[in-house]
């Protein structure tokens, strides 16, 4: 964080002093609320939840060299107390934006925001010093953290924002005013809690409503929902996509024989042909959305295309793929899902599955439930199922309840019977079956909401193939 008196942060979050013997110390660490991260220099954030009060670390982060805590009680050492620690942190966040001379880049939408925002992050680095949200920590916590972790030297800040309700985004923008604002995609996420895709749509278009003049509002020309909300913002509008109209898109997609896309990337300022290390070819629209900011950063096509195409995956658990010693490949894409993802992945699954055919390698969906669906739920499931039907997936696994029942059941439905689709009840079921029905060549592709825990099922399965056993933990 840029470096700030004790005194200082007590102005800006409204607080108190307390058991501080010198007020001009600075904090010259990170901003941190789990106190295995305090480093000397640190601030810690007393958060009390259900099962954890932040407040009992007091002493122990001090004595780990933390400079102060900020809590909601004197906690009798270093604190600075104010009504709200939450407040309190966002309005450190905003103060310590502001004094930023980085340009903050915002991004949101229903699916990809993660893969795409680590794509941002790797082509800006080779620009100038970058921040970037660390895995999905996109909420009114983890966006302000991100923020402070900023430096003097940064000057790209890239924050990917979720939301789970109207006014979500808007408040995440109040923290952190973005000058570069991107929606990737409208879809069914959350839609349970949300209540439809124009309620979704009209939450996450506040993102481009928070831009300024002199902004951009970078928006995905192949989605109707987003491409209207260019009404919604006085900034300049970019659109990217495959469609002509796109001032970035994608020429000649297409995918290799291991499954990663390639295509012809056209900005306005040139051309160059990008193929990526990710795998799917829903990664074209995530590339042209942070090739679109690259290209308003001042980055030209071929630098882009270069960053594209050496960019890997920052972030654990989406679409990890790792072959074993034996020749099976698992594809770890538990970390969430929805509807959208759900049918990019197993697209992905097929392309790679294509290159062990001919010795014989077969491709394995192994499923678990797509949470906060609503009224929704049934026919999502079920739809998924038969899509897994209509790709030619070898092996559906379905595992767990009343979901996965429905993925199993839309399977069925669609002409998969016998055993090229089962139902299991857990995930140590699924790994007894695949660890007896595995050979070499098969891909197996490991994909749930983060609340189902699948990505143990892939862990397992790597330990199986290192070791010759498998335990799920």
């Amino acid at each position: 964080m840029i470096a700030l008196s004790l005194a200082e942060i007590a102005e800006v979050v409204g607080g108190q002093t307390h058991d501080i013997p010198d007020p001009s110390v600075r904090v010259t660490g990170r901003v941190v609320r789990d106190s295995r991260e305090v480093e000397p220099g640190s601030l810690f954030v007393a958060f009390a939840g259900e099962r954890v009060d932040g407040h009992d670390f007091a002493p122990a982060v001090v004595a780990a060299g933390a400079a102060a805590v900020l809590a909601t009680r004197p906690v009798g050492v270093p604190a600075i107390v104010v009504d709200d620690v939450q407040t309190a942190l966002g309005a450190l966040a905003r103060h310590v934006v502001g004094r930023l001379g980085a340009t903050l880049v915002a991004l949101t939408g229903s699916a990809g925001k993660t893969s795409t925002k680590d794509l941002i992050a790797q082509v800006l680095q080779r620009k100038a010093p970058t921040v970037w949200t660390p895995g999905s920590l996109n909420n009114e916590i983890g966006l302000p953290l991100t923020a402070l972790s900023a430096t003097e030297d940064t000057r790209f800040l890239v924050l990917e924002m979720g939301a789970r309700g109207i006014g979500h985004i808007r408040y995440l923008t109040d923290l952190t005013p973005p000058r570069i604002g991107l929606v990737l995609n409208v879809g069914t996420a959350h839609i349970g809690e949300f209540g439809g895709r124009e309620q979704i749509a009209q939450a996450k278009g506040e993102l481009v409503e928070a831009l300024p003049e002199d902004g951009a509002a970078i928006l995905n020309a192949d989605d109707p929902l987003v491409r209207a909300m260019s009404s919604r913002t006085k900034a300049k509008v970019i659109l990217f996509g495959e469609t002509d109209e796109a001032d970035v898109r994608a020429e000649n997609v297409r995918l290799t024989d291991a499954g990663r896309p390639a295509f012809t990337l056209h900005t306005p300022s040139g051309c160059s042909d990008v193929t990526m290390r990710l795998y799917g070819e829903h990664h074209v629209s995530n590339a042209l959305a942070a090739a679109a900011v690259a290209h308003e950063l001042g980055m030209s096509a071929e630098e882009i295309a270069i960053a594209l195409s050496e960019a890997g995956s920052l972030s654990r658990w989406r679409m990890e793929v790792t072959e074993r010693p034996d020749g099976v490949t698992v594809v770890n894409d538990a970390y969430n899902a929805n509807p959208e993802s759900m049918r990019a992945a197993l697209r992905a699954l097929v392309a790679m599955g294509e290159a062990t055919r001919p010795q014989g390698g077969r491709t394995w969906a192994v499923l678990g439930k797509m949470a906060e669906l609503g009224d929704e739920a049934l026919a999502e499931h079920d739809a998924v199922g038969r899509l897994a039907v209509r790709l030619n997936v070898s092996k559906l696994v379905a595992v767990g309840g009343r979901e996965a029942a429905w993925l199993q059941l839309g399977a069925y439905n669609e002409g998969s019977w016998g055993e090229e689709s089962v139902h299991v009840s857990d995930a140590q079921a699924a790994v007894d079956l695949l660890r007896s029905e595995l050979r070499p060549g098969d891909v197996v592709l490991v994909k749930a909401s983060r609340s189902v825990g699948l990505e143990c099922v892939a862990q397992a399965l790597l330990e199986s193939g290192a070791e010759g056993e498998v335990a799920a933990r």
